[in-house]
């Protein structure tokens, strides 16, 4: 198959086409009902956040509709809310539909693979992987696009990103490996609370067996991936396929020998990296620098 071409043959999940989804009416009434009753309790949302031991962006993001509920966040609140059994009921019903708006065109076929894939394999250079970037470093990112986004456009950016990071909670038998420059983490996008938002989050998201972080230091004098990013996984079916982008463009790769060379580079760069526990522990260095 020619690069960004259809992949098909089993690899998509049932019933995934090219149409839109609208966004979820059942998000935004059930945040509406959470707010409602926040308010009516007497909290801010800092008080709040801080009550059920979530971030105030977290809080936020519920409330506006932009983001799906936890539980954990639905019980705390229920508890700090009088135990009216709303928001448990209410989260039963909410749904998010396929998450696609607010994706690049170039990148839903991909996005579609990663929701089946058994394995998912990142190297990054320029930001935080998508996947595991808090809601603040999110914001910081489409803050910074050119030409500036919509009120409503940048709104679809984040809800797109932080959905597809259910991946990590909801597919705990899939592999995820990470390998991130050093550079990235110290470059202080969004300012000092971003950046310190985001290591606690990249440290909880990268605490589970199934989730590898590595990081690959400043002072390496070795690099296997010095042509830019890259993603690999590998389908149900054991295909194994690549995704190459850039600037206003990607490229989904299915040529089994130019796979094969990219797998190659990030197993050697896997070697070159930090191993997973130094990795956490240059982390958690950065984060008390801030």
């Amino acid at each position: 198959m020619a690069d960004g071409g259809v992949v098909d043959g089993g690899d998509l999940p049932c019933g995934e086409t090219d149409r839109e989804p609208g966004p979820s009416d059942s998000l935004r009434t059930f945040g509406a009902v959470m707010q409602a009753l926040r308010e009516h309790a007497g909290y801010s949302r800092t008080e709040f956040a801080n009550l059920v031991s979530f971030s105030k962006h977290t809080v936020e993001s519920v409330e506006l509709g932009r983001r799906m509920p936890d539980v954990a966040l639905v019980e705390r609140s229920e508890e700090a809310l009088g135990n009216t059994g709303a928001l448990r009921k209410a989260s039963q019903y909410v749904t998010r539909g396929r998450g696609d708006v607010g994706l690049a065109a170039w990148f839903r076929q991909w996005a579609r693979l990663e929701r089946v894939a058994v394995s998912l394999c990142t190297y990054e250079c320029r930001l935080v992987p998508g996947l595991l970037q808090s809601e603040g470093y999110v914001r910081a990112v489409f803050d910074n696009a050119i030409p500036p986004l919509s009120d409503e456009q940048l709104e679809d950016q984040v809800r797109a990103r932080l959905d597809r990071q259910k991946l990590l909670r909801e597919r705990p038998n899939a592999v995820f490996s990470f390998i991130v420059e050093e550079s990235v983490f110290r470059r202080q996008l969004g300012g000092p609370e971003v950046m310190r938002e985001l290591i606690d989050d990249v440290l909880g998201l990268t605490a589970p067996r199934n989730v590898t972080l590595q990081i690959m230091p400043l002072s390496t004098a070795f690099h296997a991936c010095l042509d830019g990013p890259v993603q690999l996984l590998e389908t149900p079916r054991q295909r194994r396929l690549a995704y190459s982008e850039g600037q206003q463009n990607g490229r989904l790769i299915s040529d089994p020998k130019e796979v094969s060379l990219l797998c190659q580079r990030y197993d050697t760069l896997r070697s070159q990296a930090l191993n997973p526990k130094d990795s956490r522990g240059l982390l958690e260095r950065l984060r008390g620098e801030l």
